[in-house]
């Protein structure tokens, strides 16, 4: 029984989907800039659900779009002087390029704002014509007030929500409190004919608008960062259970938490302290990233550290030798490692509110059971194969990162056994030739407890 926890009623509950496949929508980025390991975060998470719920057996069909009208896109295009257009092309492709690198596999529609126009209008239009939304001087306007429901989401009501949150009278609003659906046409914006004017839609109206095209308008899973629940989500809420008569617009609820610096700070653009996804790939591995993201379970708040990465290579070294190595040839009736308790374990963690901490245990508790069998004469081989399954689901590839030192992971252990050597001898000098070397290949090695480590810069 998969459980899951539902930010709505704020408990675990049974996770039973409404029909034959799984409906799960994602609030995806906003594409003025390079995604950041943020962005990866969510990504990963949501990307680990959809292979874990295959793995259970379920048919799923995720969404996640791309923002691609915002302010923050307006406001770069206007600055280079290109077309906004231009803009969120070229960062869609980084987005490919950042979560290909990563081995996030592409959802099943990635919607654009753009694309979805007529959709977005339309729904527009049932808002206004049940009495839930209003036009006023070429903008549109969602009465906030007539949903009693609203803030069953994030727990405030509305008027602690407004002293939260910049909350300017506009021109024509009836309440602050009032969100937009459309904003009437302003001066270097991008620009769509509407019923009440030239304009474009408000952030909020996008993701109901894309869902229910191409989910329906009851889904799942409705997921995104935690930073998303008020006001994007808790408006998404209002404006799609009104327009669809209340029906639930999303049964389950799901978000991340924030990457957070050194000082505790949320990892943001804003703040400047995101670590471009990119880049992070250009010092360690995808299997490295991920697997440093999900020893953290997903609802807290893991902290962005480049050792922390660097141990998370380290481990996945050690994963990979445990596949690599060849076993030799066994009777069929001979003694194997039964990897079945460890299967079990996992699939318990997972089903616990994906407890990816827990089902990466089980998977290094397994890999230790194939080193013992090896060193025993013992058939591993199921057991190989049961961690390449299992490391699967968490979207590892088990693939060796590229090489970037010119040595081999036996050449750098092999010279690490000659400083031992030479240390143990008292050569200082020798041992201290041996880390420069390596160090010029681009290794930088840690001794701690009697056992020196290593990672490629």
């Amino acid at each position: 029984m998969i459980q899951l926890y539902n930010s709505l009623t704020r408990k675990k509950e049974e996770f039973v989907p409404i029909g034959d496949e799984v409906k799960m929508y994602v609030c995806g980025v906003t594409v003025y800039d390079d995604s950041h390991l943020g962005h990866a975060l969510s990504s990963i998470v949501f990307d680990v659900l959809h292979r874990y719920l295959e793995y259970r057996g379920f048919k799923v069909r995720r969404v996640q779009n791309f923002t691609d009208v915002d302010d923050k896109i307006i406001t770069r295009a206007n600055k280079e002087g290109v077309p906004a257009e231009e803009i969120t092309e070229k960062y869609i492709e980084s987005f490919y390029e950042s979560m290909d690198g990563l081995n996030v596999r592409r959802a099943t529609v990635h919607p654009r704002a753009t694309e979805d126009m007529p959709e977005i209008i339309g729904l527009i239009q049932r808002l206004i014509d049940g009495g839930w939304a209003y036009p006023t001087n070429g903008s549109v306007y969602f009465r906030v007030r007539r949903d009693d429901g609203y803030g069953k989401l994030s727990g405030q009501n509305i008027d602690e929500m407004l002293e939260a949150t910049r909350h300017d009278m506009e021109v024509g609003k009836e309440d602050p409190a009032d969100f937009a659906l459309w904003k009437a046409v302003k001066p270097d914006e991008p620009q769509w004919g509407s019923p009440w004017g030239q304009g474009r839609p408000g952030w909020h109206i996008e993701c109901s608008a894309m869902a229910f095209k191409h989910l329906g308008e009851q889904i799942d899973i409705h997921g995104g960062g935690l930073d998303l629940i008020f006001p994007h989500h808790e408006n998404e809420i209002a404006q799609s259970e009104s327009a669809s008569g209340s029906v639930p617009f999303s049964r389950f609820w799901m978000h991340n938490g924030m990457l957070r610096n050194a000082v505790g700070q949320e990892m943001s653009k804003s703040l400047g302290n995101a670590f471009n996804v990119n880049s992070a790939l250009e010092e360690f591995s995808s299997d490295a990233i991920r697997l440093w993201i999900l020893q953290s379970h997903y609802r807290t708040n893991p902290l962005l550290d480049k050792e922390l990465i660097a141990a998370a290579e380290r481990s996945m070294r050690r994963i990979r030798q445990a596949v690599e190595v060849e076993s030799p040839a066994f009777d069929e009736v001979g003694e194997s490692v039964d990897f079945r308790p460890f299967e079990k374990r996992f699939t318990e963690a997972m089903d616990d509110d994906l407890n990816t901490p827990q089902a990466i245990a089980a998977i290094f508790d397994l890999v230790r059971e194939v080193f013992r069998g090896r060193d025993s004469g013992i058939d591993v081989s199921g057991a190989v194969e049961s961690i390449r399954d299992l490391s699967g689901v968490l979207g590892l590839s088990l693939e060796a990162p590229p090489d970037k030192s010119g040595l081999s992971d036996a050449e750098i252990e092999a010279l690490i056994r000659q400083r031992h050597e030479a240390r143990d001898e008292k050569r200082w000098s020798d041992a201290d030739l041996v880390r420069d070397q390596l160090a010029a290949a681009g290794v930088s090695i840690a001794d701690t407890a009697g056992e020196t480590t290593w990672s490629r810069k």
